[in-house]
């Protein structure tokens, strides 16, 4: 996918497909007024193309001298057009501390490369066998309480139980499965670092989005399911998700 560039004589951002189907902002300056601009003219030309897209904020490409960002604010103008913001992508410490404040999910810098290694010390220096790193494993994450509108909840590293209704507007994220106890109106994004192998659980699906792995479908093709309003499971087969009853 070509990426999708302001008409601006002077853009101040670029939006590309990511290979798990989740859209990416990448921004190229630090001006939310320019970027609330940008986006209206966009939305102006195709009125249904931000319709509750899952958003990635990539803000590793701003000048390290730029000044922090306003990321609550960001996420606001975001919203406002129909990106919904599952993750930040940043290397600057400001912006991180940002995203950990209201418990944002940070993703490592794009481009990352190892540091060559000198030909003299590759000869010199005898291979060393290193075991993998062990996956970190953390504690499913329990929520006893209603989750409301606006809410976000992650579980980093581990599955998230929800006892409970989630309210539309609230959104569940999590690295392994979600499980929820109550109706299922808000978005629930489980595997959100690629595992393939989640699942999602509720007992009522009334959900306005739901995702696997990068894989996604809104509440209008929800709808449509028959099982819309009942308990049942969410998997992932490909590239396609599955719905089937409890």
């Amino acid at each position: 996918m070509s990426p999708i560039e302001s008409q601006d004589q002077d853009p101040v951002f670029q939006l590309k497909g990511s290979m798990l189907a989740i859209t990416v902002l990448e921004l190229a300056r630090n001006n939310l007024e320019a970027l609330d601009r940008q986006l209206a003219a966009k939305v102006a030309q195709a009125p249904n193309f931000f319709s509750n897209t899952p958003l990635v904020l990539a803000l590793d490409k701003l000048p390290a001298n730029g000044g922090p960002v306003d990321l609550p604010g960001l996420m606001r103008i975001c919203r406002q057009h129909g990106l919904r913001t599952l993750a930040i992508r940043a290397n600057r410490i400001e912006d991180i501390a940002a995203a950990i404040a209201i418990d944002l999910p940070v993703l490592p810098p794009s481009g990352a490369r190892e540091r060559p290694l000198d030909p003299a010390e590759g000869e010199a220096a005898k291979p060393k066998i290193e075991k993998p790193a062990e996956p970190t494993i953390r504690p499913t994450r329990v929520v006893t309480l209603p989750v409301r509108g606006g809410q976000q909840i992650y579980a980093q590293g581990s599955d998230l139980i929800v006892i409970g209704p989630v309210s539309p507007g609230a959104e569940l994220l999590a690295d392994g499965n979600i499980h929820v106890y109550g109706p299922m109106r808000g978005r629930a994004l489980a595997g959100i670092k690629g595992d393939t192998k989640a699942r999602i659980f509720c007992q009522q699906l009334g959900a306005e989005l739901i995702s696997i792995a990068g894989q996604y479908k809104v509440s209008e093709d929800l709808r449509r399911d028959p099982l819309w309003g009942s308990a049942v499971q969410v998997s992932l087969s490909g590239d396609v998700l599955n719905i089937i009853r409890l």
